[in-house]
């Protein structure tokens, strides 16, 4: 006798649920496995990259230590090279921070040319460091200060047309000069410099950077203070200028005079021309009257 009843596996769709439950558990495992590799590997490469080691040369300005209220230093550069070695992300830390400074100490030195040694602070003990150049020359003198003239220099003095520039006039005759006491010492005079347009026609109002310069003109290494200063430069017309528009208006007020004496004078014949032609009519009509007074008596 046949069964008539089937089991729970006997059905197609109960099967190809379970076929579908089993693809997706082997999906899962197959895909974490991955992902778990791909970490693994991930984290090691960034392991590897901490423990690398990596060499950068960074330029960065050199500071000097030094009495700045008794001394002034020259010849230093402003810039100098370091090449810092370590761990790679460390290197690139503080190369995109640069939270370190290269100095030259000179605290204990006087006045007079000295040879320092480079020095560097701020720096990971981890990274290794070498400065180019190790070593500096340096020129400490004594500071000094003094107080000089000021003068007004003008790009041109000729301008176009009828117009003449005046005597420029800075706001401050003098100003002070701090500086090397070798440099302070060479300073002629300070210069305001001026520039005047060719086609200026009214007074200048500038205010200008202010230049300390020996007798030979060349510029001298000093701080001025203040080192701007306000310059007037007056522009005017010239008399020339002002006798031509004077000439031009007497000669506008003569034609005019001109024509209103001819049109006086054109008026005055007319009137005459007409009187002597009235007065010549009227000898006539009275000459008529006469000679018919004559006919009638004979």
């Amino acid at each position: 006798m046949k069964n008539d009843k089937m089991g729970l596996f006997d059905h197609v769709w109960v099967l190809r649920i379970v076929s579908l439950v089993l693809a997706i558990l082997l999906f899962i495992y197959v895909t974490g496995s991955k992902n778990s590799d791909t970490r693994q590997s991930s984290q090691n490469g960034q392991n590897t990259a901490l423990m690398a080691n990596k060499t950068q040369t960074l330029k960065i300005p050199l500071e000097v230590e030094s009495n700045s209220e008794k001394y002034v230093v020259t010849g230093f550069p402003q810039y100098v090279k370091i090449k810092i070695t370590g761990p790679s992300a460390l290197v690139t830390t503080t190369a995109n921070t640069q939270n370190f400074k290269v100095y030259a100490d000179l605290t204990k030195l006087g006045t007079g040319k000295h040879e320092v040694r480079l020095k560097a602070s701020g720096l990971n003990k981890e990274l290794s460091y070498t400065i180019t150049p190790a070593k500096i020359k340096v020129n400490i003198q004594s500071r000094n200060t003094a107080t000089v003239p000021v003068e007004v220099r003008l790009s041109s003095k000729t301008l176009n047309g009828s117009y003449q520039v005046g005597t420029p006039k800075a706001a401050l005759e003098k100003v002070q000069i701090t500086g090397a006491k070798s440099e302070v010492q060479q300073v002629a005079k300070v210069i305001a410099y001026v520039n005047v347009p060719k086609n200026a026609q009214s007074t200048l109002h500038r205010t200008v950077t202010l230049q300390a310069i020996n007798e030979s003109g060349q510029t001298m290494n000093v701080v001025i203070m203040p080192n701007t200063v306000s310059v007037t430069v007056p522009i005017s017309q010239t008399d020339s200028g002002d006798k031509n528009s004077s000439s031009s208006a007497t000669t506008s007020s003569a034609i005019t005079q001109s024509n209103s004496d001819s049109s006086a004078e054109s008026a005055s014949a007319s009137s005459a021309k007409h009187s002597s032609a009235s007065s010549a009519s009227g000898s006539q009509s009275n000459n008529s009257s006469v000679s018919a007074s004559e006919n009638d008596t004979k």
